[in-house]
Parts: structure tokens; C-alpha cells; sequence
């Protein structure tokens, strides 16, 4: 009994070292390196800050499962000509407490922290700029630019500048489609009779060209044509913006 004590002991020092070192080595990757996409608004911002904030927590858990299972496996794994069951396994009540309300106390934290205080932080401005109304149906994208007077049917393009308070006001002509920009860590339901909103600051100058992300790609699917549902988005200059928005309202004097 001693001996078998003493080997369970052995046990939980190897697991435990094992754990300590493959949950600080998943901190250290986690840090140096960005897992992030590129971010061009202030709700990318508060979108991975909440996305760090969850992998960091949830890496001690993970490693702790992967850290048991993995030694259990190699440490207690049965040999071919042993035909005897293994000694049963008591549970830990201690243990299983521990887990318990450690992992409680993870899910109350994290709806709270990131949960009430990131939906708070994105709503929290509501002083717009500018306002984007944004009409969605199959399969095609409509912008109005409210303020400036334009309207784009059938867009190819949303061009906004930079360092702007915007207000995008989100509907549907038909089915549920849904608003997405990667970039701007932006995603909202354009929903038939219902008109959602979404603020966001621009920060990034940028474009499909440079990055992918750039794009508001819808993201329900919605038919046939959904996948081709897209349009780019440019970020300018307030200056250039200005400049693209005369362009726009010569074209349309001139056509």
C-alpha cells in the first residue's frame, strides 16, 4: 500500500510539472505570437482584446486535460499479454470540487469579463459621424451614404475614411442576410422588416488589395448566390474621401 502510494504521488509530480510547463509554453506562444487577422476598427480592438483574454484563460484548462490524458495514456496503457482488468479508480471528491467551482467561477468571470463590459465598450459611443444605410437582398448589396446624399444599388465597393465615428443602419428586402467585415471585427443580421445597427470607428487606411479583410462578405447563407454576396471596402483619407465624394456627385451630374 505504501509503494502504491508512493508511485501515485510520483504521478501527480510528473503531471503537474508536465502541466506548469506545457501551459507556460502556450502563454509564452500565445504572447509572442499575432493570431489575429489585420484590424482596421476600434471593435477590432476590443474583439481580440476579448479573444487574448479568453485564450489565456482557457489555456490552463486545456493543457490540464491534454497533460492527463496524454500520461495516461503512455504511463498506464496495457500490455498485450496482461488479461486482468486494471485496479478500479476512486474519485477525488476534493478534486472534483476543485474542478468544479474552478471552472464555474471561469464561465460567471468571463460573462461578465469579456461579455457585459465588450458589448458595453462597443456600444458606448453613439456620437455617429456619419451614417451608412445598408440594404441586403439576394444577391446583391445596396449602399446610402446619408449625410453625403449617394446611394450605390447593386454596389461593388464601400469606401469610408478614416478615423470616423460611423453608423451603419442594416435591413433585408428579403431573407436573412448578414453584414460582415473582417476587418472591422463588424458582424450584424440584415433582417427583413427590422432595421439593426452597428457603430464603429474606421482606424486603418486599407483595401481588398492589400488585404482580404477588407471586404463585406455576407455571412448567412441566403441561396444560391451567396457566396459570391460580397463587395471590397476601401479606407481612405478624410481628404481623398472628400475628394472620392465630389467624383461621385460630378458622375452622377454629368450621367
Amino acid at each position: 500500500m505504501g509503494a502504491e502510494r508512493s508511485d501515485n504521488r510520483v504521478d501527480l509530480i510528473i503531471v503537474a510539472v508536465l502541466w506548469v510547463a506545457l501551459t507556460g509554453a502556450g502563454l509564452w506562444w500565445a504572447t509572442v505570437t499575432n493570431l489575429h487577422p489585420i484590424g482596421a476598427s476600434s471593435n477590432a480592438v476590443i474583439s481580440d482584446e476579448a479573444f487574448d483574454l479568453l485564450l489565456y484563460l482557457s489555456m490552463p484548462v486545456t493543457t490540464f486535460v491534454v497533460v492527463v490524458l496524454g500520461y495516461s495514456v503512455l504511463r498506464f496503457r496495457v500490455s498485450l499479454d496482461e488479461t486482468e482488468d486494471a485496479a478500479p479508480v476512486r474519485s477525488n471528491r476534493l478534486f472534483i470540487a476543485m474542478w468544479v467551482l474552478i471552472t464555474v467561477g471561469l464561465s460567471v468571470y468571463v460573462i461578465f469579463n469579456p461579455g457585459f463590459t465588450g458589448l458595453d465598450a462597443l456600444a458606448a459611443d453613439k456620437n455617429a459621424e456619419m451614417t451608412i444605410e445598408v440594404t441586403a437582398s439576394q444577391w446583391r448589396w445596396d449602399y446610402r451614404y446619408v449625410e453625403e446624399n449617394i446611394e450605390f444599388l447593386d454596389a461593388d465597393g464601400l469606401v469610408l475614411p478614416v478615423d470616423t465615428r460611423i453608423l451603419f443602419k442594416i435591413t433585408s428586402q428579403d431573407v436573412i442576410h448578414s453584414f460582415w467585415v473582417p476587418a472591422f471585427r463588424v458582424k450584424k443580421d440584415a433582417v427583413p422588416g427590422l432595421i439593426t445597427e452597428v457603430y464603429m470607428t474606421t482606424t486603418k487606411l486599407g483595401d481588398f488589395a492589400q488585404d482580404d479583410g477588407f471586404r463585406n462578405q455576407c455571412a448567412e447563407l441566403c441561396g444560391t448566390g451567396h457566396t459570391r454576396m460580397r463587395t471590397t471596402v476601401t479606407v481612405l483619407t478624410r481628404v481623398d474621401f472628400i475628394a472620392w465624394v465630389d467624383a461621385q456627385r460630378n458622375a452622377e451630374v454629368s450621367g
